[in-house]
């Protein structure tokens, strides 16, 4: 396939080696707005926006996922197979399952657990495990640290399905995972597809332990901003 692509309307070039990916396209817009400088829009189908500018003088993209596997699947494939893409960062917002995350707190996802079946593609005689890069995961830990953040590495829940019948999330809980989100273990399995890199780093903005402190839509897109410090460092 040429570009540009079924969803991506960006020439040859237009990104930089690294994408930031946040789900919602207003949070790619506030990071383009207040971090990159001389951003430039270079895609905008279906409203997923997406820019390439620099921060701190190095050239680097970021652009929306949209909600769930199928969707961050179409665009990571085609940003990692088809415009030269390296490393992609999604920043994005969790639920935590965790007593010592609260809202606001970091979760590094080190790898992807998942109810979906987006690996069933590659036919493989078992259960493969997605995991992120280890390079981005221990560089992550670094300036999480370095930030003064409070953060944990470990095991995410990349569901299909926001409202959970079977109401599942505690059930992961037990076996360690740190938090819920919807897309990270089909990012996960196209890096390692296409022999590229890719890490999730997630906001806690709700809490099945502390429902009090659950944030609103508003805070998610732009008040996360240690996440997207941390991520624009490591690109």
């Amino acid at each position: 396939m040429a570009v540009p692509t079924p969803h991506i309307t960006a020439k040859e070039g237009d990104f930089a080696k690294t994408v930031l990916m946040p789900g919602d396209p207003l949070r790619a817009k506030f990071i383009a707005e207040n971090y990159l400088e001389n951003a430039v829009l270079v895609n905008n189908v279906r409203g997923v926006n997406g820019y390439t500018g620099y921060y701190k003088g190095k050239r680097v993209s970021v652009m929306a996922s949209g909600m769930g596997q199928p969707s961050i699947g179409i665009y990571s494939y085609e940003l990692f197979n088809f415009y030269g893409v390296e490393n992609i960062i999604r920043v994005g917002s969790c639920g935590s399952f965790h007593k010592d995350l609260h809202a606001r707190d970091i979760i590094i996802a080190m790898g992807a657990c998942t109810n979906g079946n987006y690996a069933m593609q590659y036919n493989l005689p078992g259960t493969f495990c997605p995991i992120a890069s280890f390079d981005l995961v221990k560089r992550a830990a670094k300036l999480c640290e370095k930030a003064g953040v409070n953060y944990m590495v470990g095991n995410i829940f990349s569901s299909d399905t926001f409202y959970d019948d079977a109401n599942s999330g505690m059930q992961w809980a037990k076996m360690g995972v740190l938090g819920v989100e919807m897309e990270s273990a089909a990012l996960y399995c196209n890096a390692a597809r296409a022999g590229k890199n890719a890490l999730c780093i997630c906001t806690v903005s709700d809490s099945f332990i502390y429902p009090e402190e659950n944030t609103t839509a508003e805070e998610r897109q732009n008040s996360f901003t240690k996440m997207m410090e941390i991520a624009l460092e490591l690109a």
